[in-house]
């Protein structure tokens, strides 16, 4: 079963301007479904830009335990040699899928129309985390799931012996659901239908229909319609993963709150069901211009550059919500350093995450001297002004990576230094976060150094 590391406690403290490039990691979801969509695949497909944090390098292993050949050739560049649809293997030992949601989810729905059992377990925070959303659409293709109450980690699935195509309305905004019902009806016959009544980040479907299957994206009076037919055969493709927007968001959001910085942050991927942030920031007043827009790997980039400067509190709208659920941690560091108050409605889905990251974040927010309010569904940050916050506080990270990064640029503009008591589950997602804005100019340290 899987443990968690030996915890690395980490504080930052008020740097000067931060100044330089910022090359974040290649995009984290993009890169799962490269290595799962190249795994089912036949021909070898080839992969440049791979983020290889240990939640990608964990699907590398799964789709190594299904059958398929991964190989890393150099840093971020690597190749798949897949067996098809319908042509994955039992595994012979159990799934460790660590910390990463998105990595157990979809290879949940990769094997459920596969005639063979697979067993999932993951870290402290996966095996809290609710898989019966996946398992219970799963069933409709025949699957079957048998797991801890609540369909918690570790859990056996046992895939379909007769495979028959679903049509399934997602009850909340998910791509993980919405691709793990999507990836099951790759080996069922006929078609198979999601509908979402908001549009969720379209990875899956933009990398389904260029390697080679029948995808077809419609408005619909329900929402949002996805029908795929099932059992195509998929083609190895060359896929240039881009650099990720969530990891952006921090590098983004401190050279935003330290005053007199000025960086440049190339090719990150402005999908726009994954763009949220960036409107948001947007219109709190942040100087962000996005310079050289072009497509890579199918998928719109543009380099930005952000410049400091004064912002002020806003509404976020709740229907933004799916396009931004993972850069709320970092948003709310954002509000409490601009003038006025900043609310974000829409946001029970972030209480599932890593983490309760509404908690998370207000109980170390609330710590560092920052007025906050929150309900179930709502999170609404008082801003003190940039340079105002506090600090001197050391924060519950929770196992979860965007809940230490966010506190860690926080400790860049606030007045006494902010601590977290665990940095090491940064690596699942930017394991070079420290050293890249240790080189812009911030000020993060290890207990041990």
């Amino acid at each position: 079963m899987s443990g968690h590391a030996t915890p690395i406690p980490m504080t930052s403290r008020k740097c000067g301007p931060l100044k330089g490039t910022a090359n974040v990691p290649g995009d984290k979801s993009i890169s799962h479904r490269a290595l799962i969509f190249g795994a089912m695949a036949v021909g070898e497909t080839k992969i440049t830009g791979l983020l290889e944090g240990q939640d990608v390098l964990d699907t590398a292993k799964a789709m190594q335990a299904l059958g398929a050949d991964c190989i890393r050739h150099g840093a971020g560049d690597w190749s798949v040699h897949g067996v098809g649809v319908g042509g994955f293997h039992e595994p012979e030992n159990v799934i460790d899928c660590g910390n990463s949601g998105t990595g157990v989810r979809l290879i949940m729905g990769l094997v459920a129309t596969s005639p063979f059992a697979t067993t999932f377990t993951g870290d402290a925070s996966l095996r809290k985390r609710p898989m019966g959303r996946v398992s219970d659409p799963l069933a409709l293709f025949g699957a079957t799931c048998v797991g801890r109450s609540k369909g918690r980690l570790p859990l056996t699935l046992v895939g379909a012996e007769n495979p028959v195509p679903a049509e399934y309305a997602t009850p909340v905004p998910s791509a993980q659901v919405k691709s793990a019902v999507l990836l099951a009806g790759l080996n069922a016959p006929g078609k198979t239908v999601v509908i979402e009544k908001e549009a969720t980040r379209d990875h899956t479907e933009r990398m389904l229909a260029g390697f080679g299957a029948e995808v077809v994206t419609e408005e619909v009076p329900e929402g949002h319609k996805i029908t795929l037919t099932g059992r195509p055969e998929l083609t190895a493709q060359t896929v240039a993963v881009p650099r990720d927007p969530s990891s952006a968001a921090f590098p983004v959001c401190a050279a935003l709150l330290v005053e007199g910085s000025d960086i440049l942050v190339p090719g990150v991927s402005q999908n726009t069901t994954r763009n949220g942030l960036y409107t948001t920031l947007v219109e709190m007043g942040a100087d962000i211009t996005f310079e050289n827009e072009r497509e890579e790997g199918g998928e719109p980039v543009a380099d930005l550059r952000v410049r400091y400067g004064a912002l002020r509190g806003i509404e976020v709208p709740p229907a933004r919500a799916a396009s931004m659920i993972d850069e709320y941690p970092i948003l709310s560091v954002v509000a409490a350093c601009a003038t006025g108050t900043t609310v974000m409605r829409g946001v029970k889905e972030l209480r599932v995450k890593e983490s309760d990251r509404i908690d998370a974040m207000a109980r170390g927010l609330e710590a560092c001297g920052v007025k906050i309010e929150e309900d179930e569904d709502t999170l609404i940050v008082h801003g003190l002004g940039a340079g105002n916050v506090p600090g001197g506080a050391t924060c519950a990270t929770h196992i979860d990576h965007r809940i230490a990064m966010s506190f860690l640029v926080l400790g860049m503009v606030s007045q006494k230094p902010v601590s977290v008591d665990d940095g090491s589950p940064i690596a699942t997602s930017f394991p070079v976060f420290e050293d890249l804005m240790s080189r812009l100019g911030a000020h993060i340290s290890r207990a041990d150094s």
